[in-house]
This record gives structure tokens, C-alpha cells and sequence, in this order.
């Protein structure tokens, strides 16, 4: 993904930097809201997974992952094709009041599933991801933006996911609740990889002299395309050696893929290496996913493998690099930036591993990771706030 920064204003603007600009575009509001609400979740699903809290509306596992699929992870990616979708476009994606009002129905969406209010929290949340697939549909619409309209269909199925756990919780469908929860956690890792293979090459060859990180087309088209299949075969609601089959492949494919971008020159690039050990969670994934249909070892390792692993040092890594480079600052990474990404790593290294070699474990896990992520996030949204929140004489 291209991040262009815009144009910087004229020196006689007075006073840039004392202006506050949260609602200038996608990515301010959303990747702050996104960082604390996630900080603040991780935190209570600890105590009610311990049994120091009471269910919501949403119970216990089930409003764990909705609200890290639906709301922290949909918030970032809304906030990030937001603002790429300027870039991409050049056309204006939401900010001020409209930008408002689609945080403030991603605020409702996370409030009412903790009330009795169930087919009020059904439509909030809904409504939230099918308003964001409009607004990306103008300017892709407007500047003929083809290549990006599966984007649109992409946060359409999301949507579709998050109301088939509605209804069903409401008793309307006489589905599984995890059925919409498996096709979202499906389309996120194939907005995850596609993402990742735009933006992790490009980025290590701008950040590190002579990685030569390349893409190959057999490797791409085979790592896309396997998790189309798998995401098919979970509609189809295919299991065992078949399932397994896919997993597997598509594990190599996306190792092919990752030692393809030279992810061992990096290491001296905090902001870079943060992006390919995110990634590294993808095959990692694809292998548990793979093991765990065979019931070799439990689902929730391959599902944290890819929510806790792929997709939190993924938001992680971006939502730092995205942040400072459309606010005009240096893409370095200081001690704070290195240690959200050390917290969240350990976090997910905790989450996965740790039940899987002593189960008996698994609450100790599930505590100290949440108390890991929440500080990475925490500490994410406390330093970014400043950030994100004023002027930095920037149009973004």
C-alpha cells in the first residue's frame, strides 16, 4: 500500500500544531479508539475468563471474539483503507463530521452488547461496516478505482458475518453463533495477507539497503488462493484431511512467501522486523489450523495464533508506522514503539504456546497475556494520542 504524505501546509498557517485534528482522517480515531478499547477488553475478558466478572449480553468466549474481530480489528482496518483509499484515489475519504458520526456508531456497536438491548446492538453493529463499505465505495466508484472495489466486498462480508451472530444469539437463525465469528476470522486473514504483500516488501526494501525482498507470482497467486479455498471450505463447513490438506499447503505457501521478503536483514529495523513476525503468525496459523482438524490439538490455538499472533503485532506494526509516517515524523521506532511490539508478541507467544505445552496452564496463560497486551495497547494509545489528536501541519 502506497502511504504518499500530503502536502504541507503554507509556513503562515498559525500554529499547526495546536490544532486539534482528530476527525481529519480515518486513521487518527480509529486507531486510537481501536488501542484503547483493545487495552481496556483484553482486560476485562481476563477477569470474566478468571470468573471475577459477570457475562454481557454477547457471553463469555463469544463477546470476546466478537468484540476483538468486529470491534478492534474492523476499527483499524476501517481507519486504514480510509486513508488509503485517498492515496489510492486521490479522491476525499470521511473526516469531520461524518468521520464523527461513524466512530460514534462504532462506540454504540461496542456498548449496547453489553446491555439487555439485543436487536439494538445487532443493528449498530451491522450498520457500522456496511456504512464503511459505502463510504470506500464513493471515491473507488468516483476515480475508477477497480483493482480496490474487492475491498468493499470484503468489510460487506464482514458485515454479513456480524449479523449472522446476532440473529443467531437471537434465535432467528438456527446456526452455530461461531459460524459468522470463522467466516469473519477467514476474511481477515485474507485481507491480512493481501495487505502484507502490497506493503511488507515495499517497506523492507525502503527501510533496509540491500534486502531485496522479492515477489513471485506463483507464490502469491498460491498463498492468496489457498486461503480463498479454506475460507470456501468453512462455508462449506468441510473438515478433517481435507481441511487439513489446505491448511498445510497454504502454510508453505505463506513460509515461501515470508523467506521471499528476506525477513532476516531486518532485524536491526524495529518498524520492519515487527511487520514479518507478524507475518511469521500466518503459517503458524495454517499449520495449528491444520492439526487442529484433525483434532490433533485444540481449535484456540490456531485461532490465537492468527488474533493474538498475525493480527495483533500486524495492527501493531502499522498502526505505529502509518500513524508517524501521515503525521510528517521519521519512521523510527524509539523504546516506546519496541516495546508495544515486544508486549504484544509476548502476549501471543504466551497465548499459543504455553497451552499447548502444559494445558493445564491455560488460565495462567490467558491472564498474563492479557496483562501483556493491554500494556502494549495502553502504552500504544497513550503515547499516540498526542499524535494523533492534533495538528502536525500535515493535510492527514
Amino acid at each position: 500500500m502506497s502511504h504518499a504524505q500530503a502536502p504541507r501546509r503554507p509556513e503562515s498557517d498559525p500554529s499547526p500544531r495546536q490544532r486539534f485534528a482528530l476527525w481529519e482522517l480515518g486513521f487518527r480515531p480509529f486507531y486510537l479508539l481501536a488501542s484503547g478499547f483493545s487495552a481496556l477488553s483484553i482486560a476485562l475478558w481476563g477477569l470474566q475468563f478468571s470468573g471475577w466478572l459477570n457475562h454481557a449480553y454477547l457471553q463469555g468466549p463469544l463477546w470476546h471474539a466478537h468484540e476483538m474481530l468486529f470491534g478492534f480489528a474492523l476499527a483499524v482496518v476501517v481507519g486504514f483503507l480510509f486513508t488509503a483509499g485517498r492515496n489510492w484515489t486521490g479522491q476525499p475519504t470521511p473526516s469531520g463530521a461524518w468521520l464523527a458520526a461513524l466512530a460514534a456508531l462504532w462506540v454504540a456497536g461496542r456498548v449496547l452488547v453489553l446491555t439487555p438491548l439485543a436487536w439494538t446492538a445487532a443493528l449498530a453493529n451491522t450498520a457500522f461496516p456496511v456504512a464503511a463499505a459505502i463510504a470506500l465505495a464513493i471515491p473507488f466508484i468516483k476515480a475508477g478505482n477497480r483493482r480496490n472495489y474487492f475491498f468493499v466486498g470484503l468489510l460487506m462480508l464482514l458485515a454479513l458475518g456480524q449479523l449472522s451472530v446476532h440473529l443467531s444469539v437471537l434465535g432467528v437463525l438456527q446456526i452455530p453463533s461461531w459460524a459468522g465469528i470463522g467466516l469473519a476470522l477467514d476474511v481477515m486473514l485474507f485481507v491480512l495477507a493481501v495487505m502484507a504483500g502490497r506493503v511488507i516488501p515495499m517497506f523492507t526494501n525502503n527501510g533496509v539497503p540491500g534486502a531485496k525482498a522479492s515477489r513471485q507470482p506463483m507464490v502469491e497467486k498460491s498463498a492468496l488462493g489457498l486461503v480463498l479455498l479454506i475460507l470456501v471450505a468453512d462455508l462449506l463447513q468441510l473438515n478433517g484431511p481435507w481441511l487439513a490438506v489446505l491448511a498445510w499447503a497454504g502454510a508453505a505457501a505463506h513460509l515461501a512467501r515470508w523467506l521471499l521478503w528476506q525477513p532476516w536483514k531486518t532485524l536491526r529495523t524495529p518498524m520492519v522486523w515487527v511487520l514479518h513476525m507478524a507475518y511469521l503468525w500466518i503459517p503458524v496459523h495454517l499449520m495449528l489450523r491444520g492439526g487442529a482438524a484433525l483434532n490433533w490439538l485444540a481449535a484456540s490455538a490456531a485461532t490465537h495464533a492468527l488474533t493474538a499472533g498475525a493480527i495483533g503485532c500486524m495492527v501493531m506494526g502499522m498502526m505505529t508506522r502509518t500513524a508517524l509516517g501521515h503525521t510528517g515524523r521519521k519512521l523510527v521506532a524509539t523504546r516506546a514503539e519496541v516495546s508495544c511490539y515486544a508486549l504484544v508478541g509476548l502476549a501471543a507467544l504466551v497465548r499459543v504456546a504455553l497451552p499447548l505445552l502444559a494445558p493445564a496452564l491455560l488460565a495462567q496463560a490467558v491472564l498474563l497475556s492479557s496483562l501483556l497486551w493491554s500494556c502494549g495497547f495502553g502504552l500504544y494509545a497513550l503515547r499516540y494520542w498526542p499524535i494523533l489528536s492534533r495538528s502536525d501541519g500535515l493535510a492527514g
